[in-house]
């Protein structure tokens, strides 16, 4: 689920307004009694919503309990950028937005960060929701007090409007919210959400998702005098709700956000211990090797480090030593990641799934593992990696009957044969793997001539053409490169910018590269855009491999109308045995953590939620540790 990931992703939340309209009584949870959306008695207002089980936190709650509620505000957090930013605009998917831009807006519900496995979440801008039995439709009923950062109220209109507004500028969300038909104010502090079916219990989850923009500021004029458009980049800083505003900002160096101190959700039940700095700044730095000695030179104070190299022997120096500077690796149990050589479908040369399968046999992990990796990594073998979620072992019970509806859309070995990527790491089984790799190729029209792969009927040599946007990525890559020379496949490599490398995949003009999904614990509507073949020929959508099958779809469809979390795993398993089936991609690795690294000084709650660092929603400026590190200094 969106939701879930963008907690993850952003590592921010809001909280639940707890003022009720004394006509329009809250009720307790998801299980407050609903009404058919046919007729009947109205349903019941809710406090909270989750997709599986029952919100932890009942009406009225003080804070969340994995924050410090005493939490000292003050002090500054400077981050690192990778890519550079050339928009304020938090929707638009041409170009960069700035990082951190999500901290000036507010969503309708706010996740609990303790909650992320049952998708809990509780309203921030709306104090309330409400939906029928059948999820035909959803209603928001605005806090009277949510206000934007000039103080005007944030209203039904404002949401209603941001709906088709984020349709029109953003077509991964036009896509995601396609089974929401329409948007409308029907009280003066309600929107209702009305979809084109009912029966798919995550729809009135995820519109909560939704962060409401404010329409007089996006329709209006700029200070320059020219008409504001949500379809258009800007570097106008946009005016917000959230508990952070743009304070400077020089575009290609850096962005800093200040706390707004006025901020009208400050003391609301879920935002209490949060958002402690006074200044979150972000500098810009293009290459990793820069940024790691950056980070060394305390130039910022917080890394999650994704090369194990860096994490075994990058930062051994004076700092770490002396204890200023803190390694830690947080556990992730929240969330799945299928992280992969991702192949161009829509080209006819890997649209072969004997092709595709000769590709993985010639990734030696096992020996990347030993040689660069320092046994940090496992190999990912299921789209859903790290979740109960994964397929494993055959299939059976409600699982094996969910397959029998596409049996015959499915390779047979989905009932017969587990999946397993092939393993090497030793010159005998490297050489094994070739010799399958090579029959594969033959079965599928290809033979060496001259040590080269070529194409039986037209001689044209198999390639591939490698993208990526950092150097750091060849560590794996040329070895990889080496493997495929072994059956005359020759493998281009090329390294390009950030945002040149995010228009070459946006527009699929691309044949191999790195990259991946996360997953939450409730999948659902996204799994059409990731895999769908309806988001295939979308060029901004997550179906970056082009997969196109009508058995996939199907079983998309199951998991988006699960009506229990049994079904759902069922259908989410079933999904996956099939996409690993086709062989769409070359599984990579992964590690069950996030490694971390920062400078010693900041504080903590003891207990954080074993799902991410939360880094630095719910950490805060530690005015002692960090007068004992610069005297150390």
């Amino acid at each position: 689920m969106r939701a879930t990931l963008w907690a993850l992703a952003l590592l921010l939340t809001a909280v639940p307004a707890t003022a009720q309209d004394a006509s329009q009584p809250a009720a307790g949870g998801q299980a407050a009694a609903g009404a058919s959306s046919g007729g009947g008695a109205e349903p019941e207002w809710r406090h909270a919503t989750a997709l599986t089980g029952e919100p932890g936190y009942a009406p009225g709650f003080a804070h969340f309990d994995y924050v410090n509620p005493d939490a000292p505000k003050g002090g500054r957090v400077r981050l690192a950028d990778p890519s550079g930013y050339d928009s304020f605009n938090p929707v638009l998917t041409r170009g960069n937005p700035a990082p951190g831009i999500l901290l000036t807006y507010d969503p309708l519900m706010a996740p609990a960060f303790d909650e992320l496995n049952i998708s809990g979440a509780y309203p921030l801008i709306a104090e309330a929701v409400r939906y029928p039995d059948d999820y035909a439709w959803v209603e928001y009923r605005i806090d009277p007090d949510a206000r934007w950062h000039d103080g005007t109220p944030i209203t039904a209109e404002d949401v209603a409007w941001t709906l088709e507004a984020e349709k029109a500028a953003d077509p991964n969300l036009r896509f995601y919210y396609q089974d929401v038909v329409s948007a409308e104010v029907v009280a003066e502090r309600t929107v209702r959400f009305t979809f084109a079916r009912a029966g798919n219990r995550e729809l009135p989850h995820i519109v909560g998702q939704l962060r409401p923009l404010p329409k007089a500021w996006w329709t209006g004029e700029g200070a320059d005098g020219e008409q504001r458009s949500i379809t258009e980049g800007t570097l106008e800083p946009p005016l917000g709700s959230g508990p952070y505003r743009i304070a400077r900002f020089e575009p290609g160096r850096f962005v800093e956000y200040e706390r707004v101190e006025d901020y009208w959700a400050a003391d609301h039940p879920t935002q209490v211990g949060k958002n402690n700095f006074d200044t979150i700044r972000y500098d810009t730095y293009r290459d990793q090797t820069i940024i790691v000695e950056a980070f060394k030179g305390d130039r910022f104070d917080f890394r999650e480090e994704n090369s194990a190299k860096n994490w075994a022997t990058g930062y051994d120096f004076a700092a770490a030593e002396r204890g200023d500077v803190v390694m830690e690796a947080f556990p992730t149990e929240a969330t799945g990641v299928m992280q992969a050589f991702v192949m161009n479908l829509r080209l006819p040369k890997f649209q072969d799934a004997r092709v595709r399968r000769a590709l993985n046999l010639m990734y030696d992990f096992e020996t990347q593992r030993r040689t660069i990796f320092y046994d940090q990594y496992d190999r990912i073998s299921s789209y859903f990696m790290g979740t109960e979620l994964a397929a494993e072992g055959l299939p059976e019970g409600r699982e094996l009957a969910i397959l029998e509806e596409v049996r015959d859309l499915v390779p047979p070995e989905v009932f017969t044969e587990p999946y397993a990527n092939p393993v090497a790491g030793s010159p005998d089984a490297v050489r094994q793997n070739a010799r399958q790799a090579v029959q594969l190729f033959r079965e599928a029209g290809y033979e060496i001539r001259g040590g080269t792969m070529v194409n039986v009927e037209t001689g044209e040599p198999f390639t591939i053409d490698f993208v990526a946007n950092s150097p750091a990525t060849e560590r794996y890559v040329l070895p990889y490169k080496n493997s495929l020379a072994l059956i005359g496949v020759d493998l281009n490599f090329r390294v390009v910018d950030s945002s040149q490398y995010l228009e070459l995949i946006r527009s699929r003009d691309f044949e191999v590269a790195t990259l991946g999904w996360g997953q939450s614990s409730s999948p659902g509507n996204e799994q059409a855009s990731y895999w769908g073949s309806q988001a295939a020929d979308q060029p901004q959508s997550r179906n970056y491999a082009g997969i196109k099958d009508p058995a996939v779809d199907a079983l998309i469809e199951r998991v988006i109308l699960a009506e229990d979390r049994e079904t759902l795993v069922a259908a989410t398993k079933a999904l996956d045995r099939v996409l690993l089936a086709h062989d769409y991609v070359i599984p990579l690795f992964y590690t069950p953590y996030d490694r971390t690294v920062r400078w010693d000084r900041f504080g903590r709650p003891e207990e954080i939620p074993p799902y991410a660092a939360f880094f630095p929603t719910i950490w805060w400026y530690d005015e002692e540790k960090a007068g004992a590190l610069e005297e150390r200094s």
